[in-house]
Protein backbone atom coordinates (compact mmCIF):
# COMPACT_ATOMS: atom_id res chain seq x y z
CA UNK A 1 0.00 0.00 0.00
CA UNK A 2 1.10 3.58 -0.34
CA UNK A 3 0.66 6.87 1.47
CA UNK A 4 1.73 10.50 1.11
CA UNK A 5 5.41 11.05 1.70
CA UNK A 6 6.38 11.85 5.28
CA UNK A 7 2.75 11.42 6.41
CA UNK A 8 2.25 8.88 9.21
CA UNK A 9 -0.38 6.27 8.38
CA UNK A 10 -1.84 3.87 10.93
CA UNK A 11 -3.80 0.82 9.77
CA UNK A 12 -6.76 -0.30 11.85
CA UNK A 13 -6.73 0.93 15.44
CA UNK A 14 -3.44 2.31 16.76
CA UNK A 15 -2.18 1.21 20.14
CA UNK A 16 -1.59 4.03 22.57
CA UNK A 17 1.48 2.76 24.39
CA UNK A 18 2.11 4.61 27.61
CA UNK A 19 3.81 1.86 29.56
CA UNK A 20 7.45 0.97 29.94
CA UNK A 21 7.72 0.33 26.18
CA UNK A 22 7.89 4.12 25.84
CA UNK A 23 10.41 4.78 28.58
CA UNK A 24 13.29 7.14 27.92
CA UNK A 25 16.81 5.87 27.12
CA UNK A 26 18.81 5.24 30.27
CA UNK A 27 22.39 6.41 30.68
CA UNK A 28 25.25 4.05 31.36
CA UNK A 29 26.41 4.28 34.96
CA UNK A 30 30.02 3.68 35.84
CA UNK A 31 29.78 3.59 39.62
CA UNK A 32 27.85 1.34 41.96
CA UNK A 33 24.49 2.71 43.04
CA UNK A 34 22.94 1.50 46.28
CA UNK A 35 19.19 1.64 46.60
CA UNK A 36 19.46 2.22 50.31
CA UNK A 37 21.62 5.31 49.76
CA UNK A 38 19.39 6.91 47.11
CA UNK A 39 17.92 10.35 47.87
CA UNK A 40 14.50 10.30 49.45
CA UNK A 41 13.11 12.64 46.80
CA UNK A 42 14.13 10.17 44.09
CA UNK A 43 12.68 7.16 45.87
CA UNK A 44 9.40 9.01 46.32
CA UNK A 45 8.55 8.52 42.64
CA UNK A 46 8.82 4.73 42.85
CA UNK A 47 6.84 1.85 44.25
CA UNK A 48 7.75 0.65 47.78
CA UNK A 49 7.15 -2.94 46.71
CA UNK A 50 9.56 -2.57 43.77
CA UNK A 51 12.17 -0.92 46.00
CA UNK A 52 11.94 -3.69 48.57
CA UNK A 53 12.25 -6.35 45.88
CA UNK A 54 15.21 -4.55 44.28
CA UNK A 55 16.99 -4.24 47.62
CA UNK A 56 16.46 -7.95 48.26
CA UNK A 57 17.97 -8.79 44.87
CA UNK A 58 20.86 -6.40 45.45
CA UNK A 59 21.66 -7.98 48.83
CA UNK A 60 21.39 -11.53 47.50
CA UNK A 61 24.40 -11.22 45.16
CA UNK A 62 28.00 -10.26 45.80
CA UNK A 63 29.58 -7.60 43.53
CA UNK A 64 30.57 -8.97 40.14
CA UNK A 65 34.27 -9.01 39.20
CA UNK A 66 33.29 -8.20 35.60
CA UNK A 67 32.87 -4.52 34.79
CA UNK A 68 30.24 -5.16 32.12
CA UNK A 69 28.04 -7.25 34.41
CA UNK A 70 28.42 -4.84 37.31
CA UNK A 71 27.54 -1.89 35.06
CA UNK A 72 24.39 -3.74 34.02
CA UNK A 73 23.43 -4.26 37.66
CA UNK A 74 24.11 -0.61 38.49
CA UNK A 75 22.02 0.69 35.57
CA UNK A 76 19.18 -1.70 36.43
CA UNK A 77 19.33 -0.66 40.07
CA UNK A 78 19.10 3.01 39.14
CA UNK A 79 16.17 2.51 36.75
CA UNK A 80 14.14 0.68 39.41
CA UNK A 81 14.23 3.77 41.63
CA UNK A 82 11.57 5.40 39.46
CA UNK A 83 9.75 2.35 38.06
CA UNK A 84 6.37 1.42 39.57
CA UNK A 85 4.89 -2.04 39.53
CA UNK A 86 2.79 -2.46 36.34
CA UNK A 87 -0.96 -2.31 36.85
CA UNK A 88 -4.10 -2.64 34.74
CA UNK A 89 -3.99 1.14 34.24
CA UNK A 90 -0.86 0.72 32.10
CA UNK A 91 -1.69 0.13 28.45
CA UNK A 92 0.79 -2.74 28.07
CA UNK A 93 -0.73 -4.53 31.09
CA UNK A 94 -4.37 -3.58 30.60
CA UNK A 95 -5.39 -7.20 30.02
CA UNK A 96 -2.64 -8.90 32.05
CA UNK A 97 -3.10 -9.32 35.78
CA UNK A 98 0.23 -9.59 37.62
CA UNK A 99 -1.30 -9.86 41.10
CA UNK A 100 -0.11 -13.48 41.29
CA UNK A 101 3.40 -12.04 41.70
CA UNK A 102 2.50 -8.78 43.42
CA UNK A 103 0.66 -10.44 46.31
CA UNK A 104 3.36 -13.04 47.00
CA UNK A 105 6.39 -12.96 49.23
CA UNK A 106 9.17 -13.07 46.65
CA UNK A 107 12.29 -14.98 47.64
CA UNK A 108 15.26 -14.72 45.22
CA UNK A 109 17.24 -17.91 44.72
CA UNK A 110 20.76 -17.14 45.95
CA UNK A 111 22.55 -20.48 45.62
CA UNK A 112 22.73 -23.00 42.77
CA UNK A 113 20.80 -26.21 43.44
CA UNK A 114 22.57 -29.41 44.34
CA UNK A 115 23.42 -31.46 41.26
CA UNK A 116 21.86 -34.52 42.85
CA UNK A 117 18.43 -32.88 42.70
CA UNK A 118 18.58 -32.50 38.94
CA UNK A 119 17.48 -35.04 36.38
CA UNK A 120 19.86 -33.89 33.66
CA UNK A 121 19.12 -35.70 30.45
CA UNK A 122 17.37 -35.42 27.12
CA UNK A 123 15.58 -37.64 24.68
CA UNK A 124 17.63 -36.23 21.82
CA UNK A 125 21.40 -36.69 21.75
CA UNK A 126 21.89 -34.63 18.61
CA UNK A 127 22.03 -31.37 20.57
CA UNK A 128 24.76 -29.64 22.54
CA UNK A 129 23.09 -29.24 25.94
CA UNK A 130 23.51 -26.42 28.44
CA UNK A 131 21.49 -26.69 31.67
CA UNK A 132 20.46 -23.58 33.59
CA UNK A 133 18.88 -24.27 36.99
CA UNK A 134 17.32 -21.34 38.86
CA UNK A 135 19.46 -18.95 36.80
CA UNK A 136 22.76 -20.77 37.48
CA UNK A 137 24.71 -22.62 34.78
CA UNK A 138 25.06 -26.22 35.93
CA UNK A 139 27.40 -27.64 33.31
CA UNK A 140 29.54 -26.87 30.31
CA UNK A 141 28.92 -28.26 26.85
CA UNK A 142 29.98 -31.94 27.14
CA UNK A 143 31.04 -32.13 23.50
CA UNK A 144 32.61 -28.66 23.33
CA UNK A 145 35.58 -30.08 21.44
CA UNK A 146 33.26 -30.92 18.54
CA UNK A 147 32.21 -27.29 18.13
CA UNK A 148 33.95 -25.29 15.37
CA UNK A 149 37.04 -23.31 16.28
CA UNK A 150 36.28 -20.00 17.93
CA UNK A 151 32.77 -20.93 19.06
CA UNK A 152 32.20 -20.41 22.78
CA UNK A 153 29.27 -21.71 24.83
CA UNK A 154 29.39 -21.29 28.59
CA UNK A 155 29.48 -18.88 31.50
CA UNK A 156 30.71 -15.32 31.14
CA UNK A 157 32.35 -15.70 34.56
CA UNK A 158 34.36 -18.78 33.58
CA UNK A 159 38.07 -18.55 32.89
CA UNK A 160 37.58 -19.95 29.39
CA UNK A 161 35.66 -16.81 28.38
CA UNK A 162 38.63 -14.49 28.90
CA UNK A 163 39.35 -14.30 25.17
CA UNK A 164 35.90 -12.99 24.21
CA UNK A 165 34.94 -10.84 27.21
CA UNK A 166 36.07 -7.65 25.50
CA UNK A 167 33.97 -8.48 22.42
CA UNK A 168 30.90 -9.15 24.53
CA UNK A 169 31.19 -6.19 26.90
CA UNK A 170 29.44 -3.84 24.44
CA UNK A 171 26.49 -6.24 24.06
CA UNK A 172 25.86 -6.77 27.78
CA UNK A 173 24.23 -3.46 28.54
CA UNK A 174 20.96 -1.87 29.45
CA UNK A 175 18.10 -1.75 26.96
CA UNK A 176 16.12 1.43 26.37
CA UNK A 177 12.89 -0.43 25.58
CA UNK A 178 12.99 -2.67 28.64
CA UNK A 179 10.43 -2.58 31.43
CA UNK A 180 10.54 -3.33 35.15
CA UNK A 181 10.94 -7.08 34.61
CA UNK A 182 13.94 -6.47 32.34
CA UNK A 183 15.55 -4.32 35.04
CA UNK A 184 14.84 -6.88 37.76
CA UNK A 185 16.64 -9.50 35.68
CA UNK A 186 19.58 -7.16 35.09
CA UNK A 187 19.89 -6.59 38.82
CA UNK A 188 19.33 -10.18 39.94
CA UNK A 189 21.03 -12.33 37.27
CA UNK A 190 23.77 -14.30 39.08
CA UNK A 191 25.57 -15.13 35.82
CA UNK A 192 25.29 -14.69 32.07
CA UNK A 193 25.27 -17.65 29.70
CA UNK A 194 27.10 -16.79 26.49
CA UNK A 195 26.85 -18.26 23.00
CA UNK A 196 29.40 -16.72 20.66
CA UNK A 197 29.87 -17.59 16.96
CA UNK A 198 32.78 -15.92 15.12
CA UNK A 199 32.50 -14.55 11.60
CA UNK A 200 31.87 -17.04 8.80
CA UNK A 201 31.40 -20.05 11.11
CA UNK A 202 28.42 -22.36 10.79
CA UNK A 203 27.45 -24.43 13.85
CA UNK A 204 25.75 -27.59 12.61
CA UNK A 205 24.61 -28.85 16.03
CA UNK A 206 21.86 -26.79 17.72
CA UNK A 207 22.56 -25.44 21.19
CA UNK A 208 19.89 -26.69 23.61
CA UNK A 209 19.32 -24.41 26.61
CA UNK A 210 17.23 -26.28 29.15
CA UNK A 211 15.94 -24.09 31.98
CA UNK A 212 15.03 -26.00 35.15
CA UNK A 213 13.10 -24.55 38.09
CA UNK A 214 14.27 -26.43 41.18
CA UNK A 215 13.53 -24.09 44.09
CA UNK A 216 9.74 -24.12 44.47
CA UNK A 217 6.93 -24.07 47.03
CA UNK A 218 3.77 -26.10 47.36
CA UNK A 219 0.64 -24.95 45.58
CA UNK A 220 -1.13 -22.23 47.56
CA UNK A 221 2.03 -21.01 49.28
CA UNK A 222 2.50 -17.25 49.70
CA UNK A 223 6.25 -17.60 49.07
CA UNK A 224 7.37 -17.35 45.44
CA UNK A 225 11.01 -18.29 44.66
CA UNK A 226 12.46 -16.05 41.94
CA UNK A 227 15.15 -16.95 39.41
CA UNK A 228 16.69 -14.59 36.82
CA UNK A 229 18.40 -16.52 34.00
CA UNK A 230 20.10 -14.36 31.38
CA UNK A 231 21.57 -15.46 28.03
CA UNK A 232 23.47 -13.47 25.39
CA UNK A 233 23.84 -14.82 21.83
CA UNK A 234 26.28 -13.05 19.49
CA UNK A 235 26.65 -14.28 15.90
CA UNK A 236 29.28 -12.42 13.89
CA UNK A 237 29.02 -11.65 10.16
CA UNK A 238 28.14 -14.69 8.08
CA UNK A 239 27.73 -17.05 11.04
CA UNK A 240 24.88 -19.55 11.49
CA UNK A 241 23.49 -21.29 14.56
CA UNK A 242 20.33 -22.88 15.96
CA UNK A 243 19.18 -22.04 19.50
CA UNK A 244 16.63 -24.09 21.46
CA UNK A 245 15.15 -22.75 24.70
CA UNK A 246 13.10 -25.19 26.76
CA UNK A 247 11.56 -24.12 30.08
CA UNK A 248 10.40 -26.97 32.32
CA UNK A 249 9.96 -27.81 35.99
CA UNK A 250 12.42 -30.12 37.65
CA UNK A 251 11.21 -33.57 38.66
CA UNK A 252 8.62 -33.30 41.44
CA UNK A 253 7.89 -29.59 40.86
CA UNK A 254 5.31 -29.97 38.10
CA UNK A 255 2.52 -28.38 40.21
CA UNK A 256 4.50 -26.11 42.52
CA UNK A 257 4.88 -22.32 42.75
CA UNK A 258 7.86 -20.31 41.47
CA UNK A 259 8.66 -17.34 39.26
CA UNK A 260 11.03 -17.46 36.28
CA UNK A 261 12.08 -14.01 35.01
CA UNK A 262 14.21 -14.67 31.92
CA UNK A 263 16.06 -12.47 29.40
CA UNK A 264 17.57 -13.48 26.06
CA UNK A 265 19.60 -11.02 23.97
CA UNK A 266 20.44 -11.94 20.36
CA UNK A 267 22.80 -9.93 18.16
CA UNK A 268 22.97 -11.07 14.51
CA UNK A 269 25.76 -9.73 12.29
CA UNK A 270 25.70 -9.02 8.56
CA UNK A 271 24.57 -12.02 6.54
CA UNK A 272 24.27 -14.19 9.66
CA UNK A 273 21.38 -16.54 10.46
CA UNK A 274 19.78 -17.61 13.74
CA UNK A 275 17.02 -20.22 14.09
CA UNK A 276 15.39 -19.87 17.48
CA UNK A 277 12.99 -22.40 19.03
CA UNK A 278 11.27 -21.57 22.33
CA UNK A 279 9.10 -24.06 24.26
CA UNK A 280 7.53 -23.17 27.60
CA UNK A 281 5.91 -25.92 29.70
CA UNK A 282 6.30 -24.85 33.31
CA UNK A 283 4.05 -25.54 36.29
CA UNK A 284 0.42 -24.40 36.06
CA UNK A 285 0.96 -22.62 39.41
CA UNK A 286 4.06 -20.69 38.33
CA UNK A 287 4.73 -17.29 36.80
CA UNK A 288 6.81 -17.03 33.64
CA UNK A 289 7.99 -13.64 32.37
CA UNK A 290 10.36 -13.62 29.40
CA UNK A 291 12.11 -10.90 27.41
CA UNK A 292 13.64 -11.57 23.98
CA UNK A 293 15.62 -8.75 22.35
CA UNK A 294 16.90 -9.28 18.79
CA UNK A 295 19.12 -6.92 16.79
CA UNK A 296 19.57 -7.66 13.10
CA UNK A 297 22.31 -6.25 10.89
CA UNK A 298 21.95 -6.02 7.10
CA UNK A 299 21.09 -9.18 5.09
CA UNK A 300 20.69 -11.19 8.30
CA UNK A 301 17.91 -13.68 9.00
CA UNK A 302 16.09 -14.48 12.25
CA UNK A 303 13.47 -17.19 12.62
CA UNK A 304 11.48 -17.82 15.82
CA UNK A 305 9.07 -20.69 16.48
CA UNK A 306 7.37 -20.61 19.88
CA UNK A 307 5.03 -23.01 21.68
CA UNK A 308 3.78 -21.97 25.11
CA UNK A 309 1.33 -24.02 27.18
CA UNK A 310 2.55 -23.81 30.78
CA UNK A 311 2.46 -21.39 33.74
CA UNK A 312 -0.51 -19.72 35.39
CA UNK A 313 0.82 -16.36 34.18
CA UNK A 314 2.97 -16.44 31.04
CA UNK A 315 4.12 -13.31 29.22
CA UNK A 316 6.61 -13.04 26.37
CA UNK A 317 7.93 -9.61 25.42
CA UNK A 318 9.51 -9.87 21.96
CA UNK A 319 11.46 -6.90 20.56
CA UNK A 320 13.11 -7.09 17.13
CA UNK A 321 15.16 -4.12 15.89
CA UNK A 322 16.45 -3.79 12.33
CA UNK A 323 19.96 -2.28 12.14
CA UNK A 324 20.54 -2.57 8.39
CA UNK A 325 18.77 -3.17 5.05
CA UNK A 326 17.60 -6.43 3.47
CA UNK A 327 16.79 -8.30 6.68
CA UNK A 328 14.45 -11.30 6.93
CA UNK A 329 12.34 -12.03 10.00
CA UNK A 330 9.85 -14.85 10.54
CA UNK A 331 7.93 -15.27 13.79
CA UNK A 332 5.52 -18.19 14.38
CA UNK A 333 3.93 -18.56 17.82
CA UNK A 334 1.40 -20.94 19.34
CA UNK A 335 -0.22 -20.43 22.76
CA UNK A 336 -2.50 -22.88 24.57
CA UNK A 337 -4.52 -21.90 27.64
CA UNK A 338 -6.00 -25.11 29.02
CA UNK A 339 -6.88 -23.98 32.55
CA UNK A 340 -7.01 -20.87 34.70
CA UNK A 341 -4.10 -19.43 32.72
CA UNK A 342 -3.05 -16.23 31.00
CA UNK A 343 -0.95 -16.58 27.85
CA UNK A 344 0.36 -13.19 26.74
CA UNK A 345 2.51 -12.18 23.75
CA UNK A 346 3.64 -8.58 23.29
CA UNK A 347 5.73 -8.22 20.14
CA UNK A 348 7.36 -5.16 18.60
CA UNK A 349 9.10 -5.17 15.21
CA UNK A 350 10.84 -1.92 14.25
CA UNK A 351 12.15 -1.33 10.73
CA UNK A 352 14.43 1.63 10.04
CA UNK A 353 16.15 0.49 6.83
CA UNK A 354 15.00 -0.45 3.30
CA UNK A 355 13.82 -3.79 1.93
CA UNK A 356 12.95 -5.59 5.14
CA UNK A 357 10.89 -8.77 4.89
CA UNK A 358 8.87 -10.06 7.84
CA UNK A 359 6.08 -12.55 8.45
CA UNK A 360 4.34 -13.06 11.79
CA UNK A 361 1.79 -15.80 12.50
CA UNK A 362 0.24 -16.11 15.95
CA UNK A 363 -2.26 -18.80 16.93
CA UNK A 364 -3.82 -19.42 20.32
CA UNK A 365 -6.37 -21.84 21.74
CA UNK A 366 -8.36 -21.08 24.89
CA UNK A 367 -9.84 -24.35 26.12
CA UNK A 368 -11.09 -23.34 29.57
CA UNK A 369 -13.80 -20.97 30.76
CA UNK A 370 -11.25 -19.19 33.01
CA UNK A 371 -8.54 -19.15 30.36
CA UNK A 372 -7.27 -15.95 28.80
CA UNK A 373 -4.98 -15.04 25.91
CA UNK A 374 -3.49 -11.68 24.97
CA UNK A 375 -1.83 -10.66 21.73
CA UNK A 376 -0.40 -7.17 21.23
CA UNK A 377 1.55 -7.08 17.97
CA UNK A 378 3.20 -3.84 16.89
CA UNK A 379 4.95 -3.45 13.53
CA UNK A 380 6.45 -0.02 12.86
CA UNK A 381 7.80 0.90 9.43
CA UNK A 382 9.72 4.15 9.79
CA UNK A 383 10.46 6.78 7.16
CA UNK A 384 13.59 5.27 5.63
CA UNK A 385 12.33 1.68 5.60
CA UNK A 386 11.19 1.88 1.97
CA UNK A 387 10.14 -1.24 0.03
CA UNK A 388 9.41 -3.10 3.25
CA UNK A 389 7.24 -6.22 2.96
CA UNK A 390 5.61 -6.98 6.32
CA UNK A 391 2.71 -9.30 7.07
CA UNK A 392 1.00 -10.13 10.37
CA UNK A 393 -1.83 -12.59 11.05
CA UNK A 394 -3.33 -13.74 14.34
CA UNK A 395 -5.99 -16.42 14.79
CA UNK A 396 -7.68 -17.37 18.05
CA UNK A 397 -9.88 -20.37 18.80
CA UNK A 398 -12.30 -20.14 21.74
CA UNK A 399 -13.60 -23.50 22.94
CA UNK A 400 -15.62 -22.30 25.95
CA UNK A 401 -18.34 -19.61 26.10
CA UNK A 402 -16.54 -17.61 28.82
CA UNK A 403 -13.04 -17.98 27.40
CA UNK A 404 -11.38 -14.62 26.75
CA UNK A 405 -8.96 -13.36 24.15
CA UNK A 406 -7.76 -9.78 23.66
CA UNK A 407 -6.16 -9.12 20.28
CA UNK A 408 -4.57 -5.81 19.28
CA UNK A 409 -2.77 -5.95 15.93
CA UNK A 410 -1.06 -2.65 15.19
CA UNK A 411 0.66 -1.69 11.94
CA UNK A 412 2.19 1.80 11.85
CA UNK A 413 3.58 3.04 8.54
CA UNK A 414 5.56 6.22 7.95
CA UNK A 415 7.37 5.15 4.76
CA UNK A 416 5.48 5.69 1.48
CA UNK A 417 6.66 2.70 -0.63
CA UNK A 418 5.76 -0.44 1.30
CA UNK A 419 3.71 -3.63 1.10
CA UNK A 420 2.17 -4.33 4.50
CA UNK A 421 -0.88 -6.17 5.81
CA UNK A 422 -2.32 -7.55 9.01
CA UNK A 423 -5.45 -9.33 10.13
CA UNK A 424 -7.16 -11.05 13.03
CA UNK A 425 -9.77 -13.80 13.34
CA UNK A 426 -11.51 -14.95 16.53
CA UNK A 427 -13.98 -17.83 16.42
CA UNK A 428 -14.99 -21.20 17.79
CA UNK A 429 -15.23 -24.43 15.82
CA UNK A 430 -17.30 -24.10 12.66
CA UNK A 431 -20.45 -26.22 12.57
CA UNK A 432 -19.90 -26.87 8.86
CA UNK A 433 -16.51 -28.44 9.56
CA UNK A 434 -17.94 -30.64 12.32
CA UNK A 435 -20.82 -31.69 10.06
CA UNK A 436 -18.37 -32.54 7.26
CA UNK A 437 -16.45 -34.93 9.50
CA UNK A 438 -19.51 -36.45 11.20
CA UNK A 439 -21.04 -37.14 7.78
CA UNK A 440 -17.99 -39.32 7.10
CA UNK A 441 -18.40 -41.44 10.21
CA UNK A 442 -16.26 -39.48 12.70
CA UNK A 443 -17.92 -39.07 16.10
CA UNK A 444 -18.38 -35.56 17.50
CA UNK A 445 -15.75 -35.79 20.25
CA UNK A 446 -13.05 -37.07 17.89
CA UNK A 447 -13.98 -34.47 15.28
CA UNK A 448 -13.61 -31.65 17.81
CA UNK A 449 -10.24 -32.92 18.97
CA UNK A 450 -8.94 -33.37 15.42
CA UNK A 451 -9.97 -29.88 14.33
CA UNK A 452 -8.42 -28.26 17.39
CA UNK A 453 -5.24 -30.28 17.01
CA UNK A 454 -4.86 -29.33 13.35
CA UNK A 455 -5.41 -25.66 14.21
CA UNK A 456 -2.25 -25.53 16.33
CA UNK A 457 -0.28 -28.00 14.24
CA UNK A 458 0.40 -25.38 11.57
CA UNK A 459 2.81 -23.67 13.97
CA UNK A 460 4.00 -26.78 15.82
CA UNK A 461 5.14 -28.35 12.54
CA UNK A 462 7.51 -25.42 12.06
CA UNK A 463 9.59 -26.49 15.06
CA UNK A 464 12.78 -27.67 13.35
CA UNK A 465 13.43 -30.71 15.57
CA UNK A 466 11.28 -33.81 16.07
CA UNK A 467 12.19 -33.94 19.77
CA UNK A 468 10.41 -30.62 20.32
CA UNK A 469 7.49 -31.35 18.01
CA UNK A 470 6.67 -34.65 19.70
CA UNK A 471 6.81 -33.04 23.14
CA UNK A 472 4.45 -30.20 22.21
CA UNK A 473 2.06 -32.53 20.37
CA UNK A 474 1.91 -34.75 23.44
CA UNK A 475 0.98 -31.77 25.63
CA UNK A 476 -1.75 -30.65 23.22
CA UNK A 477 -3.23 -34.16 23.00
CA UNK A 478 -3.30 -34.44 26.79
CA UNK A 479 -5.28 -31.22 26.96
CA UNK A 480 -7.62 -32.34 24.21
CA UNK A 481 -8.18 -35.60 26.05
CA UNK A 482 -9.85 -33.61 28.82
CA UNK A 483 -12.22 -31.82 26.47
CA UNK A 484 -15.76 -33.15 26.63
CA UNK A 485 -18.05 -33.12 23.66
CA UNK A 486 -20.63 -30.38 23.89
CA UNK A 487 -22.22 -27.51 22.03
CA UNK A 488 -19.85 -25.77 19.67
CA UNK A 489 -20.92 -22.26 20.65
CA UNK A 490 -22.56 -20.32 23.42
CA UNK A 491 -25.23 -17.66 22.96
CA UNK A 492 -22.61 -14.92 23.06
CA UNK A 493 -20.68 -16.60 20.25
CA UNK A 494 -23.78 -16.99 18.11
CA UNK A 495 -24.46 -13.26 18.15
CA UNK A 496 -21.06 -12.61 16.52
CA UNK A 497 -20.94 -15.65 14.31
CA UNK A 498 -21.71 -13.93 10.98
CA UNK A 499 -18.99 -11.32 11.34
CA UNK A 500 -16.49 -13.83 12.67
CA UNK A 501 -17.14 -16.28 9.85
CA UNK A 502 -16.77 -13.55 7.21
CA UNK A 503 -13.50 -12.34 8.71
CA UNK A 504 -12.12 -15.87 8.99
CA UNK A 505 -13.06 -16.64 5.38
CA UNK A 506 -11.34 -13.51 4.09
CA UNK A 507 -8.17 -14.35 5.99
CA UNK A 508 -8.17 -18.00 4.90
CA UNK A 509 -8.30 -16.97 1.25
CA UNK A 510 -4.90 -15.38 1.79
CA UNK A 511 -3.45 -18.11 4.02
CA UNK A 512 -4.74 -21.64 3.55
CA UNK A 513 -2.19 -23.33 5.83
CA UNK A 514 -3.28 -25.63 8.60
CA UNK A 515 -6.71 -26.37 7.22
CA UNK A 516 -9.86 -24.33 7.47
CA UNK A 517 -12.30 -22.71 5.09
CA UNK A 518 -10.71 -21.82 1.77
CA UNK A 519 -13.05 -20.03 -0.58
CA UNK A 520 -15.98 -21.14 1.62
CA UNK A 521 -15.17 -24.89 1.43
CA UNK A 522 -13.55 -27.01 4.09
CA UNK A 523 -10.04 -28.30 3.35
CA UNK A 524 -8.63 -31.28 5.24
CA UNK A 525 -5.81 -30.20 7.58
CA UNK A 526 -2.40 -31.75 6.81
CA UNK A 527 -1.59 -35.03 8.57
CA UNK A 528 -5.11 -35.23 10.00
CA UNK A 529 -5.56 -38.86 9.05
CA UNK A 530 -2.55 -39.80 11.21
CA UNK A 531 -4.30 -38.26 14.21
CA UNK A 532 -7.56 -40.09 13.52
Amino acid sequence: MSALACTPVVLRTPISVKSSFACQPRPKYRTSVSLAAAPATQIGFSDPFVLQLAETLEDSLSPSPLTSLQNLRDASSESLLSTPWPSRRDEAFRFTDTSLIRQAQILPVTQPPHVGKLAIGSEDTNFSHLFIADGFLMNSIPNASSLPDGVFVGSLLSDSSLGIRDKLSSFISDFQWGDMFWSLNGLGAPDVAVIYVPAGVRVETPIHLKYLSVEARESGSKVLPLSNPRVVVVVEDGGEIGIIEEFVSSEGNENKCYWTNSVLEVVIGKGAQVKHSYVQNQSFNSAHIKWTSVKQESTSRYELVEASSGAKLSRHNLHIQQLGPDTETEVSTFHLSAGDQTQDLHSRLIFDHPRAYSRQLHKCIIAHSSGQAVFDGNVRVNRYAQQTDAGQLTRSLLLEPRATVNVKPNLQIIADDVKCSHGAAISDLEEAQLFYMRARGVDLNTARKALVFSFGKEVVDRLPHSYLRKGVEKQVKEVLGRLAAGPTTGHRGRRKRSSRRAAATRLNKKDDGGGGEVGGQFAWPPKLRSFL
